[in-house]
């Protein structure tokens, strides 16, 4: 009994904690407008498409685990010589326990890629694109799955879920304004080789959510971003893709790092592909730093597309309580080629 009781409370530990902040893919890479809106046009083609979903805590939350589910598009048109205006869009749904909790929101994003050097006679490119995004969100919640102990009946022993709850909260948050920047640098040496450093402040508005009402104080911390990642060839087939992600908001703090192998065939339909391995370091509840969790991927580019899937393993102490189970992800990504003219060269992500 006392087992089932600490896992319980470590479980609602892990839920309050997520609550608290921004949902995040471990496949950083795999959606980059949800990283930094200078990402946005960051691509070899005219647009790109890009849809990603994560479940995770499934083992805790039975049949009502986290569930992230993300798309974006973008695109960009040259403007001068070697500079770049794009623009894209992303929508976010992400819902987790009994309560249906469920944050949406969607973006609007702009960028600006100015070329720093290189040319297209040139055999290397850098830019430094600075980029901006703007949306709306919501947070709701369903009561339905829920009981509060004023509605527990100690004649039965039951839950009546006729009684009052006792409880004056709104089912939704008003709807509130969001304001993102970043700052993104690339250099492309080589067609297998590539290094980029980027930043980016998330919510630097403060927007308001409350389920009281629509002055409460309640809001949603600033979130800063630092991204770098690149990509070293070890022969003509294959290259390291070494990228890490670290991302605080409020008193949380978590970093995503590691690397996938990148193997191609080098054929006109070039196919390729990924393995990886990727470490999770978060602060706990009790202020240190733990590894929750450590990641597998692989991912498969056919020509315009790629597949990308992951699995977390548990790990620390979170291995009792999941059975080592953690989180799956999938991320589907679809390239339009640009005019020839008019095509960039950009780093592997």
């Amino acid at each position: 009994m006392k087992l089932k009781i600490t896992t319980v409370f470590a479980a609602l530990g892990i839920c309050l904690q997520a609550f608290a902040q921004d949902p995040q893919f471990v496949q950083f890479y795999a959606s980059p407008l949800q990283l930094n809106p200078a990402m946005t046009g960051v691509h070899p083609g005219k647009w790109r498409a890009v849809v990603n979903y994560r479940e995770q805590w499934s083992s805790i939350l039975d049949s009502k685990p986290y569930k992230s589910l993300s798309a974006s598009f973008d695109a960009k048109n040259q403007i001068g010589r070697g500079d770049y205006l794009a623009y894209g869009v992303t929508v976010l749904r992400d819902q987790a326990g009994s309560s249906n909790y469920l944050r949406q929101s969607a973006d609007l994003s702009l960028s600006y890629m100015k070329e720093l050097d290189g040319s297209r006679y040139s055999q290397y490119e850098q830019y430094l694109i600075g980029g901006a995004s703007v949306g709306f969100g919501q947070h709701s919640l369903d009561y339905g799955g829920l009981w509060f102990s004023s509605q527990f009946n100690n004649g039965t022993e039951q839950i009546d879920y006729s009684l009052s709850n006792g409880e004056s909260i709104n089912e939704s948050s008003g709807a509130y304004m969001n304001i993102n920047a970043g700052l993104l640098w690339y250099a492309v040496f080589d067609d297998n080789k590539s290094l980029y450093f980027g930043g980016s402040l998330n919510h630097v508005n403060a927007p308001k959510v409350s389920f009281i009402d629509a002055d409460g104080q309640e809001s949603i911390d600033m979130k800063w971003v630092g991204h770098a990642g690149g990509e070293l060839p070890f022969s003509h087939q294959f290259s390291i893709l070494p990228a890490v992600a670290v991302i605080g908001q409020g008193e949380n703090m978590l970093a995503l790092y590691g690397a996938n192998v990148r193997y191609t065939n080098r054929d006109w339909n070039e196919v390729a592909l990924r393995a990886g391995l990727w470490g999770h370091l978060a602060k706990d509840v009790e202020g240190g730093f733990a590894t929750p969790a450590v990641t597998f991927t692989a991912i498969l580019e056919l020509e315009r597309w790629n597949l990308g899937v992951s699995y977390d393993i548990a790990s620390n102490k979170l291995s009792p309580p999941t059975n080592n189970r953690g989180a799956f992800e999938l991320s589907l990504i679809y390239y339009h080629p640009g005019e020839r003219k008019a095509r960039v060269k950009c780093p592997k992500l």
